[in-house]
């Protein structure tokens, strides 16, 4: 769905639909998974501007990041334990809140396998969502200092959103409320490291018939490339635009274009989730 949103939008602003690929965590990566997802938008019609961007080849900017953060006095060694957080931490609109038990502890060893976090200042952060309106969490309370470096030393996808946000000159970003609330902390970190702040539309998720998010974790099904016109038709219905009868028969230009023409985002204006009818797409 955030593809189908944010390429319109950027296509209905004459701007650039840049795609990146967030390969930071080969444990969790199936063989083929990257070109599986260039296929499917290949499939249905996508056409990204510019480089696809690998964050897997992008370690050397986030060592960088993670270095001018350390320098500043804004990085930290966090040994807590997955469950010692869950035990001490409070619920935040994101999940656990770390508590900063780490905070005032030595730096680590030589070899000493640790997290990094920010530091993040306490404070309120907010912004102004294109959707869902006004929206400020603080520092704290609603929200911890963020892991940038897993133990295992994997960059976490809190810094390389922001360090490549601002690589690529990205001016809006267009993706669901699932991460509505991960955005505040996010805008820290980019005052943090002195990086620009983008504007933000964060537009509905699709919903199983249990109230999850639709995804693979959820047991979602791939999307079935055999039939692009009919999922690109259910896309756009789920986004509530008006679609005429026999428009998943229309070759793939014809839709694209008649969506650019009538896409509308005001249409899903404070809706944060709807349910997915699969055969259909329509809200619920």
């Amino acid at each position: 769905m955030s593809a189908t949103a944010s390429y319109l939008q950027a296509r209905r602003h004459r701007g650039e639909w840049l795609l990146r690929i967030e390969d930071l965590d080969p444990p969790r990566e199936p063989p083929g998974a990257a070109a599986a997802i260039l296929q499917t938008l290949e499939r249905h019609g996508f056409e990204p501007n510019g480089e696809i961007l690998y964050q897997s080849r992008r370690q050397a900017a986030y060592a960088a990041a993670l270095d001018e953060l350390s320098r500043g006095g804004q990085l930290y060694a966090c040994r807590c334990s997955r469950r010692a957080i869950q035990a001490s931490a409070r619920r935040g609109p994101a999940g656990p809140v770390y508590p900063g038990t780490c905070r005032s502890t030595p730096p680590p060893s030589p070899g000493e396998r640790v997290a990094l976090r920010a530091r993040l200042p306490a404070g309120r952060y907010g912004f102004a969502d294109r959707l869902q309106g006004a929206y400020t969490l603080a520092a704290g309370r609603d929200f911890g200092d963020p892991v940038l470096r897993r133990r295992d030393g994997l960059i976490a996808y809190a810094l390389a959103v922001v360090v490549d946000d601002a690589w690529q000159g990205i001016t809006e970003v267009v993706r669901g409320t699932d991460l509505l609330a991960l955005t505040p902390g996010q805008i820290c970190l980019q005052k943090l490291l002195g990086l620009p702040t983008p504007a933000y539309l964060h537009h509905p998720i699709a919903l199983n018939d249990s109230g999850q998010k639709l995804s693979k974790q959820a047991g979602a099904a791939r999307v079935d490339d055999r039939w692009p016109g009919a999922n690109l038709a259910a896309a756009l219905r789920f986004l509530r635009l008006p679609v005429p009868a026999g428009l998943a028969r229309w070759p793939l230009a014809s839709i694209w274009a008649w969506a650019e023409a009538h896409w509308e985002p005001e249409r899903l204006t404070g809706l944060r989730a709807a349910r997915w009818q699969p055969s259909t797409g329509y809200l619920r």
